[in-house]
């Protein structure tokens, strides 16, 4: 349904989008996540026709809607899609009904359709007790729920959300994703979802995009992201928590961390980093060759067991228990470190070892060669 070829986002000497490539088939949920800055808001800025790419092409349905080298491009209106923005943008002179039968009127939907779609959405919604309301006399998730049913009344093949629920309470975060979901799938529609909430990504989508620096470090379903990160930035962004990674130097017979030897069965030839994932970690109640001391920093429950972090220097550590440890911060805390690391990443930030999503041992490449990668 959607096709992005080389798409390129230039803003003066700023690369903000640098030569992306995706395909998106119909019906999927596709979520861009990413930290702030990394291009993910305007590539769904130029998905919406509300800004021209410098380079590369966008395809929906197999139509080409924006032409960089061309430097063309279809007007927002007429691509078939809908966006809900952050801050929703109703218009506050209209009732809740008007907000939503306004695009139907541009659309130029007769006034029966108009009040049946109307009706059909609203319900969908669960805000049709909302109708002859205004903006400034709803709460927020009330604005939100608004603002997806103007969208979605022209019925567009393309549903497009710049972080919808960052505006949100907890709680209702919560909600509104599955309710987001249920409309994803009531429409039919292509989604493709905003957020630098890596939770959200992976509650919400079937395919994500994880961005860095303008450009796509991984894209695939949710679970093969988590399980297997093609980059450092991938391990330590997805994932709750997030993959701990320790810098390694060569050191004799096994590898050397901050100076001090790292209990592993890897020798290393160059400098690389060792992903350990935190349910593969485990504490200890002293020192002996298989620990790390560290300096307790916090114990979190999640989940029915504990999330244990250690500090050192820039490092933490993270591990997930059954019991949290009777430490106060500052105190020492030992881990226990497996044998070898669940990947091994070059200093570039690609992965050059470790395993596949099913647990088997990948053919372990000589580290030397990945060094340049």
């Amino acid at each position: 349904m959607i096709r992005i070829s080389d798409l390129t986002k230039r803003f003066g000497a700023v690369e903000a989008v640098r030569g992306v490539s995706l395909e998106v088939p119909q019906g999927a949920f596709l979520v861009l996540v990413g930290p702030s800055g990394c291009g993910k808001s305007t590539m769904l800025r130029m998905l919406a026709g509300l800004e021209a790419p410098s380079g590369g092409t966008i395809e929906f349905g197999g139509k080409v809607v924006s032409d960089g080298a061309r430097h063309w491009t279809v007007e927002a209106s007429k691509r078939n899609a809908g966006l809900v923005f952050q801050s929703y943008a109703l218009w506050p002179h209209m009732t809740v009904a008007g907000n939503v039968e306004w695009p139907l009127k541009v659309a130029n939907w007769t006034a029966e359709e108009r009040a049946a779609r109307v009706a059909e959405v609203l319900s969908l919604l669960a805000i049709d007790d909302l109708a002859m309301r205004y903006p400034n006399e709803i709460s927020g998730g009330q604005q939100q729920r608004v603002a997806i049913a103007r969208m979605i009344a022209p019925k567009p093949g393309i549903l497009l959300f710049d972080e919808p629920l960052s505006n949100l309470d907890a709680k209702l975060r919560v909600e509104m994703r599955t309710e987001l979901l249920k409309i994803h799938r009531a429409t039919a529609a292509t989604s493709v979802y905003v957020t630098h909430d890596q939770v959200e990504a992976m509650t919400m989508a079937s395919h994500v995009a994880v961005m860095n620096h303008g450009l796509v470090e991984q894209f695939g379903a949710p679970d093969a992201l988590v399980a297997d990160p093609e980059t450092a930035f991938v391990a330590t962004f997805l994932g709750t928590p997030p993959n701990n990674m320790i810098a390694v130097e060569p050191g004799g017979e096994g590898a050397l961390f901050a100076g001090r030897a790292l209990p592993t069965a890897m020798t290393v030839e160059q400098p690389v980093d060792f992903m350990y994932r935190a349910e593969d970690l485990d504490l200890a109640e002293a020192a002996n060759g298989r620990t790390l001391a560290m300096e307790f920093a916090e114990a979190s429950p999640i989940a029915g067991r504990y999330m244990v972090t250690g500090i050192s220097g820039d490092l933490r550590l993270t591990a997930i228990v059954d019991r949290a440890p009777r430490l106060l911060p500052g105190d020492t805390v030992h881990f226990r470190i497996p044998e070898r690391p669940a990947a091994i990443f070059a200093k570039s930030g690609h992965r050059i070892a470790g395993e596949n999503p099913g647990g088997e041992p990948k053919v372990q490449q000589r580290l030397a060669e990945g060094a340049g990668a």
